[in-house]
């Protein structure tokens, strides 16, 4: 029995979004997805590279791109109860 559930996965990102916030989903080599949320820094020769919260720079293959998005700034941080 089928739950009626099914998700369109559609790229929405393209080369003009650099500097945008975006949520990527790639698919990796063993078939399962990863996602990436960052700042897209480049994208150039079929390479997207993205900038994490924490500064690490992760780089996505043009190809493995199976969903994408613009998102919104992230929510600024909290700071801890003292």
């Amino acid at each position: 029995m089928s739950s009626g559930f099914a998700a369109r996965l559609v790229v929405r990102v393209s080369p003009a979004d650099t500097g945008q916030r975006v949520s990527l989903r790639r698919r990796l080599h063993t078939g399962e997805y990863s996602d990436v949320v960052g700042i897209l820094d480049s994208w150039a020769d079929g390479v997207l590279t993205v900038r994490r919260r924490d500064g690490e720079l992760v780089e996505v293959a043009e190809e493995s791109l199976a969903a994408g998005k613009v998102v919104p700034p992230a929510p600024p941080r909290r700071r801890p109860r003292e």
